[in-house]
């Protein structure tokens, strides 16, 4: 059974994160604060950066807007994207970190990727000795695949620790995630809070009307997201929403977080208003039948073995 994380007071997870990849970025400091406090009046309380956010003022933003509501929020942060895994790498950034957010104690630390060229018994030597001195609560890897994390569990247990939350990427249009990572979350007990549940924003439908986003301005999102039967599902999510008066949005976000396994979606903007369908999300009630028609705009991935016969 996954345990679901708290907070320093004792505040569960709320039902989506907020990620703030955009602060100091595609977002100002005036439009970060306005969508850190629609997110705090929509009662979230988990927040996602990472070292290499904008660099740096995604921490140094977030940090400055805690204030009184710190102890009751679990905030989140990476480390080793760039530099590999080694010890010294993933202690040095994360001090940056702490310095930019002003805490002493981070709740989540992920290592941004796997690394295949440290061995990861130095990387949980890293988070086993951070952990131990107070500096951080929960232990997260991002980006690992489904036996990355198992062997990340197993060489962490000799430490004494514990891998607590993963990061993949997981929508309407990438579910790569429901073959074996969202499985093995649920089996092993580990947390997981997919990113871009609304597909680099293909999922809001802009794009279908000549609007403008990450996908005609990051040639990494326009190649993610460049494969046609993509932008079919996008356009059919959104008849879907017109036909019965939902934001594609909303349905993007409350599609992704009604997964079995029960995922935390981290969703994110550039502005209060821009964010306002995913936070709908939060309170959006999707029916099975709902969920399995919008399942079915997508391809189902194959599943993790050939035996296709032994399938349900």
């Amino acid at each position: 059974m996954t345990q679901p994380l708290t907070s320093p007071d004792g505040t569960p997870a709320s039902r989506l994160a907020f990620g703030t990849m955009q602060f100091g970025g595609r977002a100002d400091a005036a439009a970060s604060r306005a969508m850190f406090d629609a997110c705090i009046a929509a009662g979230i309380t988990h927040f996602d950066t990472a070292h290499v956010y904008t660099n740096g003022a995604s921490e140094e933003l977030l940090g400055a807007m805690l204030g009184q509501h710190r102890d009751r929020l679990i905030i989140a942060t990476k480390a080793a994207y760039t530099g590999g895994g080694s010890k010294r790498n993933i202690h040095d950034s994360f001090a940056i970190s702490r310095k930019r957010l002003s805490m002493d104690m981070v709740d989540v630390l992920y290592m941004h990727r796997f690394d295949p060229d440290t061995d990861l018994h130095e990387s949980m030597e890293a988070m086993a000795e951070l952990k131990a001195q107070g500096l951080i609560r929960y232990v997260g890897v991002s980006n690992f695949a489904a036996w990355q994390v198992v062997k990340a569990i197993g060489i962490a247990a000799k430490f004494d620790i514990t891998i607590d939350i993963l990061q993949p990427m997981y929508n309407l249009v990438k579910r790569q995630a429901e073959v074996e990572i969202l499985p093995m979350c649920a089996d092993q007990g580990v947390a997981c809070a997919p990113y871009s549940p609304l597909g680099g924003g293909l999922l809001t439908g802009k794009y279908s009307g000549g609007g403008a986003g990450r996908l005609t301005e990051d040639d990494r999102y326009a190649a993610r997201y460049g494969q046609g039967w993509m932008h079919a599902a996008a356009q059919g999510l959104s008849t879907i929403a017109e036909e019965i008066g939902a934001d594609p949005a909303t349905l993007a976000v409350a599609w992704a977080a009604a997964h079995p396994m029960g995922p935390t979606p981290i969703i994110s903007a550039r502005s209060a208003e821009q964010l306002a369908p995913s936070l709908d999300a939060l309170s959006y009630e999707m029916s099975p039948e709902l969920y399995a028609r919008l399942a079915a705009l997508s391809p189902t991935p194959p599943p993790a073995t050939d035996r296709l016969e032994e399938q349900v």
